[in-house]
């Protein structure tokens, strides 16, 4: 997860619009839809561009916003089907993609997209983007007297059928872009130069400057070496046993510290708790965030623990996971820590029965492995995570396990891996690679999840921490 600066200037009065999204991430949906809100809009949203085209011809909105990469119809067949349509085809109409390749932004405008803007973006950079094409609308004239150009780029031919005021507008969009990378590259350059000219001044400071930062950085790198034994030293054991059950977890950082951290630990006699945290972000600060959380996820019974406390009659108590997920939001919220927030998937197993209690915050889907051959199921849950959004009441869950069921908790570096073409990984992909597992250990299970993930990303591999943890229960 990553956190981006702000764009775009200060926020202002709008006119009250109707917005029509198609997103396939509920937790990017959820985040848009809420600041879209808070801006005054209505909004209505669909998991991919199919859902969103059905929204489209209950109501006519005043604009969409599409993401490119989704299932069933991508945000380039979604923005063409609507923009074929005479019906249609003026409503405004923003592609959003991590994607920046000139033949992409071709392929926009081939679609007939009219603006087009690039992940991450802040909130208040879209809300200027939408404000700047409603103020000039698009005119059924201009779509119809489009003419077809001829474009070569990169050895490549594409022949494009487009509006004047359509061009416009995507030109102004990329145009933006490009003025903004521009301005961060002067800023680079004049930092640059002014670092050069200081350092010019003098050898014998040069030499000093040097040697000094060789100084800091060696005790960085110990520093940071320290810091990853203590963070791997709050891992569980890796002869971890748990009675009544079979685990197995691999943690793997995509840097020397890592903002995932896992465990799984006995809470008493009858119960134990397991969780995986994904803070945003990476390095340093994520890591120290990851660390602070686990301070208070411990099964220890003291002040800070949020998870077992001192009843009354001197038995120890064990906290509902809401319970949990609710005081985490509490103690965390994202102004106190620079933008950071984290996910969680914490849930408590009881051992006689196989009761499993469980709440997330903007985590991943529970993965369930029914014992007998049945299907893997995805157990999601919608919700904001944690330190993201003030005074939330989070819903706990629960599955009824039997023997032999498995259950996995992972980190989105599994499902969000990337191949060299930029292809996630997939939920279905880890579902096929669990079920072909299931007739051997829990261990072996993790172990080749794992395998699968690193071999997807090759030949750079996993660019995010890759967290995975498995239970198998059998009383």
């Amino acid at each position: 997860m990553s956190h981006a600066p702000e764009r775009g200037g200060p926020a202002r009065e709008r006119r009250p619009v109707d917005v029509l999204i198609a997103e396939d991430s509920k937790i990017q949906a959820r985040m848009l839809i809420r600041r879209l809100e808070e801006a005054g809009h209505t909004v209505r949203w669909g998991e991919n561009g199919k859902l969103a085209l059905d929204l489209l011809r209950e109501r006519r909105p005043d604009i969409i916003v599409s993401d490119i990469e989704m299932p069933e119809m991508t945000g380039y067949e979604f923005c063409k089907t609507v923009k074929t349509d005479a019906t249609f085809r003026t409503i405004p109409f923003i592609l959003l993609s991590t994607l920046s390749d000139p033949i992409d932004i071709i392929r926009g405008l081939d679609a007939g997209a009219d603006n087009y803007v690039t992940k991450p973006y802040e909130p208040s950079y879209l809300l200027g983007r939408i404000d700047a094409l409603l103020a000039t609308p698009l005119e059924a004239d201009d779509q119809a007297a489009a003419t077809t150009l001829e474009v070569t780029l990169a050895g490549q031919k594409f022949r494009v059928k487009a509006g004047r005021q359509q061009v416009l507008n995507l030109l102004v969009s990329t145009f933006e872009n490009a003025v903004a990378k521009n301005q961060e590259l002067v800023v680079a350059n004049q930092e640059l130069s002014v670092a050069r000219d200081g350092l010019q001044k003098s050898n014998d400071e040069l030499s000093t400057a040097n040697a000094e930062i060789s100084r800091i950085n060696a005790h960085m790198v110990r520093d940071l070496k320290a810091a990853a034994k203590v963070q791997r030293s709050l891992l569980p054991a890796d002869d971890i046993a748990i009675q009544g059950t079979s685990i197995a977890w691999r943690y793997v950082p995509c840097q020397s510290l890592a903002g995932d951290f896992l465990n799984v630990f006995p809470l008493d006699d009858e119960h134990a708790g397991l969780f995986v945290v994904d803070v945003s972000g990476h390095g340093v600060p994520s890591s120290l965030m990851a660390v602070t959380v686990g301070r208070f996820l411990t099964p220890k019974v003291s002040d800070q623990s949020l998870l077992v406390r001192q009843g009354a009659d001197g038995r120890v108590a064990i906290a509902r996971p809401a319970e949990v997920a609710t005081q985490l939001n509490r103690l965390f919220q994202a102004d106190e820590f620079s933008g950071l927030y984290f996910t969680l998937l914490y849930g408590v197993l009881h051992l006689p029965s196989g009761r499993f209690d469980y709440c997330s915050g903007g985590h991943p889907a529970l993965v369930r492995l029914p014992a007998g051959g049945a299907d893997v199921e995805f157990h999601a849950t919608e919700s904001f995570p944690i330190a993201f959004v003030p005074d939330v009441e989070y819903e706990q869950k629960t599955l009824q396990l039997a023997p032999g069921d498995r259950l996995f908790l992972y980190s989105d570096g599994v499902p969000e891996a990337m191949d060299r073409d930029r292809n996630p990984y997939g939920d279905e992909a880890m579902a096929a690679c669990i079920a072909a597992r299931r007739d051997g250990p829990i261990d072996a299970e993790v172990t080749g999840l794992l395998e699968a993930v690193e071999q997807w990303c090759q030949p750079n591999g996993p660019l995010d921490d890759v967290s995975i943890l498995g239970l198998e229960w059998r009383p």
